[in-house]
């Protein structure tokens, strides 16, 4: 993980476990938080996504204080610098473990010849589905992860495909994977 920066003079970037508690030991992940000058009031004509998002800080009962629950996840490394992880939405708990989907991503993408690397947890097969661009194979790519990740983090199937779906900003369509993978011969 690379760190990503400090935040500005009068800004604050800080970490909230799920119990909404400061996060502040190496290591440990959390939801990436913003408070401060500069924070925005809200999602443009979206009041159903401001209100999830632009909370009152949990770590502040005596007065008012808006914060932006940014929705990744990092943690600090041994500098107590702060590192992105991965999308909070990107968290599964498969097989009695809480798994970060972009772990596995980034372990993929670090393959020989793996061009670009998504994974997907099947919630209905209850398996994990990594899907690769590039011209590695299947047997190399587990044989990279069994070194990387505990076995119950290495999906299940690699499905490689010749590209990613991309949506209109410009990031992997995970849903039309999903779909176009169960709507195929693998389902």
């Amino acid at each position: 993980m690379l760190p990503i920066g400090q935040a500005f003079p009068n800004e604050k970037v800080f970490l909230l476990d799920e119990e909404n508690g400061l996060v502040t030991e190496p290591g440990k992940m959390g939801e990436i938080c913003v408070s401060g000058t500069a924070l925005a009031l809200g999602y443009y004509h979206n009041k159903e996504q401001t209100r999830k998002a632009f909370v009152q800080n949990p770590l502040n009962p005596w007065y008012m204080e808006l914060i932006y629950r940014t929705g990744d996840l990092g943690s600090y490394n041994d500098r107590m610098e702060l590192c992105f992880s991965t999308r909070k939405d990107f968290q599964i708990k498969h097989m009695g473990h809480r798994i970060e989907l972009g772990e596995i991503d980034m372990a993929i993408n670090a393959v020989d010849d793996v061009v670009r690397a998504c994974c997907i947890f099947h919630q209905d097969a209850n398996k994990i589905l990594g899907f690769y661009e590039g011209a590695a194979d299947k047997k190399t790519i587990t044989h990279v992860l069994m070194q990387k990740l505990p076995k119950f983090m290495i999906p299940q199937e690699f499905i490689q495909v010749e590209s990613m779906p991309i949506t209109k900003n410009g990031k992997i369509d995970r849903k039309l994977l999903l779909e176009n993978y169960i709507g195929g011969e693998n389902a």
